[in-house]
C-alpha cells in the first residue's frame, strides 16, 4: 500500500491526540481531534481504515472504556468530512456538512445530559459564574483596584440567563470553527499526499446571497417585538439570529475588501489590514451589508476603466 507508513504515523497520531484527553491540553488538542480520522478515512480503503482503527481504539479502551465513547464522538463528523473529501465535493459543502455533523453532536449531548442525567445547564453557569465572582470578592480584599468590583446575587442570575440564551450561538460558530481548522490544515496534508482536493473559494469571490438582508431585516423585527422579553424561544432567537448574521455580513465585508484590493492591484498585505479592523471591531459589518444591496463590485469594476 502507497501511504502504509504515513498511515501508521497518523494512527499514533490520532491514539496520542485521544491520550491528551486526561491532559491540561486538552483545550488545544480538541481543535485537531478529528483531522488524522479524515486523513485515514479519506486516503485508506474502508477495511484498511478499520484495520488502523481497531489498534488505536483497543489501546485507549484498556486505559478506560469512556475513551472509546469519546473517539466515537469525535470519528463521526470525522467519517461525514472524509466522506465529502472523497467524493471530490466542493470545499464549502464539505464545511457545511461537517460543520452540521459537529452541531448535531453538540446538541445531541446536551440533550442527553439534560434529560437522561439531569444536568441542570442554568445552576452550572450559575455555579461558575458564583465562582468566579467569590474570586474577584477575595482578591478584592487584597487588592484595591478590584475592592469595588462586587457582583451581586442577582446579576449572577442575570448574567447566567444571557449566557444561556447565547448558547445556540455559540454552539454553532464552535462547530464552525472546528470545521474551518480542519479542513485548512487536512486539505494540504492531502494535497502532499497526492490526494488533491477542491479549494475554498478565493476571499474576493466570497459573497452571500442577497436572501441575507431579508433575514437580517426579519431579525430586527424579532429582536424590537421580543427582545424585551424575560425568556422564551423567541427572545433566544433574537438574542443569536442579529449576532450570526453580523459574523455573516463581516465575512461579506472581508470579500469585498478582498475583491477591491485585487481589482486594484494593490498588495495583499492591505487586504489583511483591512480585513483586521472588519473583524476585530463592530461597526464594519455594515459594508457587507451595502455591498449586498447594491452593485458595489460592478461599480469597482466601472471605475477601473
Amino acid at each position: 500500500m502507497k501511504f502504509r507508513w504515513t498511515s501508521v504515523a497518523w494512527s499514533v497520531a490520532y491514539l496520542l491526540l485521544l491520550l491528551s484527553l486526561s491532559t491540561p491540553l486538552l483545550l488545544i488538542t480538541t481543535f485537531f481531534m478529528i483531522i488524522p480520522a479524515i486523513v485515514l478515512f479519506t486516503t485508506l480503503s474502508t477495511k484498511q481504515f478499520i484495520l488502523h482503527l481497531l489498534p488505536v481504539l483497543l489501546i485507549v479502551g484498556l486505559i478506560t472504556p469512556m475513551y472509546i465513547l469519546i473517539a466515537a464522538y469525535f470519528l463521526i463528523p470525522a467519517l461525514v468530512m472524509g466522506r465529502w473529501y472523497k467524493k471530490r465535493a466542493s470545499a464549502i459543502s464539505t464545511l457545511i456538512a461537517g460543520m452540521v455533523a459537529i452541531l448535531a453532536e453538540f446538541l445531541l449531548i446536551l440533550l442527553i445530559s439534560t434529560t437522561f442525567l439531569k444536568f441542570n445547564l442554568y445552576d452550572y453557569v450559575y455555579d461558575v459564574l458564583k465562582t468566579y465572582a467569590d474570586w474577584l470578592a477575595s482578591m478584592g480584599a487584597s487588592n484595591p483596584l478590584l475592592s469595588e468590583i462586587s457582583i451581586s446575587s442577582d446579576q449572577i442570575g442575570q448574567m447566567s440567563w444571557l449566557t444561556i440564551q447565547a448558547i445556540p450561538m455559540t454552539l454553532i460558530l464552535s462547530a464552525f470553527v472546528i470545521a474551518v481548522i480542519t479542513h485548512s490544515i487536512v486539505r494540504p496534508i492531502l494535497n502532499s499526499m497526492e490526494y488533491a482536493v477542491p479549494k475554498l473559494k478565493p476571499a474576493r469571490e466570497w459573497r452571500l446571497a442577497r436572501s441575507f438582508i431579508w433575514y437580517y431585516l426579519l431579525g430586527v423585527v424579532i429582536s424590537l417585538l421580543f427582545g424585551g422579553a424575560d425568556s422564551g424561544f423567541m427572545l433566544m432567537v433574537s438574542a443569536n439570529l442579529l449576532p450570526l448574521l453580523q459574523i455573516a455580513f463581516k465575512i461579506q465585508t472581508v470579500g469585498f475588501l478582498f475583491f477591491l484590493v485585487h481589482e486594484r492591484k494593490w498588495s495583499k498585505i492591505i487586504a489583511l489590514l483591512l480585513a483586521i479592523p472588519v473583524i476585530a471591531l463592530p461597526g464594519f459589518w455594515i459594508i457587507g451589508v451595502v455591498d449586498l444591496a447594491f452593485p458595489l463590485r460592478e461599480l469597482v469594476k466601472k471605475s477601473k476603466r
